[in-house]
């Protein structure tokens, strides 16, 4: 996009965490936050990196973020745990959730965390990729404010409800599938409204189940609930819609019932009286070892030759490539750390924001 400017990682970094540290967040967790933040810019992401920060420190300034983390286990087993997190940072939770999680399964082989009572944690396939680092296999998903209808409806009724599966390889990065059940999560729609872009039809629907495709109309009607995000497959079940809508289900189960947390409407993030509330968001970790089952040398070389399988079969005309999870991802972060992270302009305009609300003005932007 023309006057889209490239700020190097090292200056992003530096930039998030001053944010975060100066609306209150301590050191410690200011770190924790903006690696998982940076995370997303370095894997291509654009929907949950810098994209986020404003939208952090609203929700903080409005209250329905604690930039004070408590982290409490109100139920425990060997290889369970029950988490609370008092609205606290998500990142910060849902990373201490998923290191308990890899305790729990490097000493009794499994390892599960729900959470409740969080607030947005970020990429999902951050705490995903912390299981992979540990040998083991991770999956993350996590709940979020209605944007999805159930198939043949037209009410937004569940979040983007990502699944984020990682399993360790030979190669130099793991497999990791990180994707929300519905067709275009909620972040990408803001994504194209900042590089004032439509969307393709069939991916978000009106009441009367019309398809929409100005970004700005429907991040104006999602909160009415006059505008859904599809599921994946959408309408209807020709297409497998109700497989994304049953996958969105799954996670709303793992991420409530476990937990006793809130649900679907519960997740709007606005209380009785119509003003700004906690969001109430939760969560589910899993880590497996790998080493309770086989050697971890022999899955990292099965999981590897699965890949490889996969990208060396046929392909189709005109087609260069195939790619398996987390290679484009694994790519993007060598560019990204050679280029910088693309910031457009209207981005651009929401860093300046942030640096005259915080006084930051060691920050020289070109912009």
């Amino acid at each position: 996009m023309e006057n889209t400017y490239y700020i190097s990682v090292d200056t992003l970094s530096s930039f998030i965490k001053d944010v975060l540290l100066g609306v209150g967040v301590s050191p410690e967790d200011a770190e924790v936050c903006t690696d998982v933040i940076l995370a997303s810019d370095l894997r291509g992401i654009e929907s949950h990196g810098i994209g986020r920060l404003k939208y952090y420190y609203e929700r903080i300034k409005a209250g329905q973020h604690q930039v004070k983390t408590q982290f409490e286990i109100v139920r425990e087993s060997p290889t369970t745990a029950v988490v609370d997190g008092h609205h606290g940072m998500g990142m910060v939770v849902a990373k201490r959730s998923m290191q308990l999680a890899i305790e729990k399964a490097r000493q009794y082989g499994m390892g599960s965390v729900a959470v409740r009572n969080s607030t947005h944690f970020g990429i999902a396939g951050y705490y995903s990729t912390m299981a992979t680092q540990a040998g083991m296999i991770g999956m993350t998903v996590t709940n979020a404010r209605p944007a999805v209808t159930p198939t043949f409806g037209v009410q937004p009724m569940l979040g983007t409800n990502p699944i984020a599966f990682g399993a360790p390889s030979d190669e130099p990065f793991p497999f990791l599938f990180d994707g929300a059940t519905p067709i275009i999560q909620r972040g990408k729609v803001e994504v194209l409204a900042r590089a004032e872009k439509p969307l393709l039809e069939g991916w978000i629907i009106d009441q009367q189940a019309n398809y929409m495709t100005d970004p700005g109309q429907i991040l104006a009607e999602i909160p009415k609930g006059n505008a859904s995000l599809l599921p994946l497959g959408g309408k209807g079940e020709s297409m497998g819609g109700h497989k994304g809508y049953g996958l969105g289900t799954m996670v709303e189960v793992l991420s409530a019932s476990l937990q006793q947390g809130a649900f679907l409407y519960g997740l709007t993030g606005i209380g009785t009286d119509g003003k700004p509330a906690p969001f109430r968001i939760g969560h589910f970790f899993m880590a497996i070892n790998v080493e309770n089952f086989c050697t971890l040398e022999d899955f990292k070389k099965t999981t590897g030759q699965i890949m490889r399988d996969l990208r060396n079969s046929t392909k189709a005309p005109g087609q260069p490539r195939i790619y398996t999870a987390g290679e484009k991802e694994y790519e993007n972060e060598q560019r990204v750390r050679r280029e910088g992270v693309p910031v457009v302009p209207n981005l651009q305009k929401e860093i300046k924001f942030l640096q005259k609300e915080l006084n930051l003005t060691k920050y020289d932007f070109p912009f």
